[in-house]
């Protein structure tokens, strides 16, 4: 199988007939072999009913129907581990991103021997100061942090070689930057395509301001796990280690200085509460990091969600 189209979404039944038709209508323009796979996020409107439509009539389509809400990285965890195609490629249920596009794609990866092809939305349609604005600042911190030049992290339309998909984990809220991900697993050829992005057609965005801010913090998470995800102490105990030695030192010196004026009392000086909660820092730093180890040795799968039905299997 040449292609597998992994279809994250959540409330979108509006959008899916259309969605499936356009696809099937470039795949067989193009002679792919390939399958579709859609992975509905605990949708509470009636899209796992019009994917079992769909399947009467597409029976390359497949469906993995959640029983409730996960989130986006869950979804394309799951769609990443049932994908079979050579050439896997994600893209939006809203009809943002267009399926003409993966035929280039599909020519990035499998002859210019990219390991990774990231859409670029160069013109967009979405609010500026909602989603524009904010997507700007944080792909410049991205860019600059992980060294990785694209100018659309987050771009719901990528193509990935299968090797890729399943060599990373994507949970929380990391499909922002699996690009990153991608990177971090040693997938250094990384490229980029500027895509074209359609005005939403059905329904409305899933996506608020909240998203600003959750995109800095798994930025600041991802950059600390590909640094010290498998070594936690080195992070911790050094830290640790840094407080509890100024915290010790400053003990020293306040109890020598204590031999040279025996007038002055040490509890009447703050220097030696600051001294002692040092001393107290650096502890509890470094015992987090033993039990960081402790629990990245011991951790438990972080990517295991409740599915409900499932269709095409």
């Amino acid at each position: 199988m040449q292609i597998s189209v992994v279809i994250p979404l959540f409330n979108e039944a509006d959008s899916l007939p259309e969605l499936v038709q356009w696809i099937d209508r470039v795949m067989q323009e193009n002679n792919f072999t390939y399958e579709v796979i859609m992975v509905d996020d605990g949708s509470d409107d009636d899209s796992w009913a019009v994917i079992e439509k769909l399947r009467v009539q597409y029976q390359y389509l497949k469906g993995i129907r959640f029983q409730r809400n996960y989130g986006k990285s869950a979804a394309l965890n799951e769609g990443f581990k049932a994908a079979q195609g050579e050439i896997v490629v994600t893209m939006d249920a809203d009809l943002q991103d267009s399926p003409d596009e993966i035929p280039e794609f599909y020519d990035m990866i499998t002859n210019q021997g990219f390991h990774l092809v990231s859409g670029w939305k160069k013109k967009r349609y979405d609010n500026t100061f909602t989603k524009n604005i904010p997507s700007k600042i944080y792909n410049a911190v991205a860019r600059r942090s992980s060294g990785i030049i694209l100018h659309d992290f987050n771009c719901g339309i990528k193509a990935y070689q299968l090797k890729v998909v399943k060599s990373i984990e994507v949970f929380g809220e990391m499909h922002r930057y699996i690009p990153i991900l991608a990177k971090w697993a040693g997938f250094k050829k990384i490229g980029e395509k500027v895509v074209v992005h359609q005005a939403r057609k059905y329904g409305t965005t899933k996506f608020g301001w909240e998203r600003f801010v959750n995109g800095f913090l798994d930025l600041m998470t991802i950059q600390f796990l590909s640094k010290f995800g498998k070594k936690p102490m080195q992070f911790f105990g050094l830290i640790g280690t840094l407080f509890f030695l100024i915290g010790f030192g400053s003990v020293g010196y306040i109890t020598i200085s204590k031999f040279l004026q025996p007038e002055t009392s040490i509890t009447n000086k703050p220097a030696f509460y600051i001294a002692l909660t040092s001393m107290l820092i650096g502890v509890q730093l470094f015992l987090a990091g033993f039990i960081a180890e402790l629990i990245n040795r011991n951790a438990a799968d972080r990517n295991s969600y409740l599915i409900s039905e499932k269709l095409g299997w």
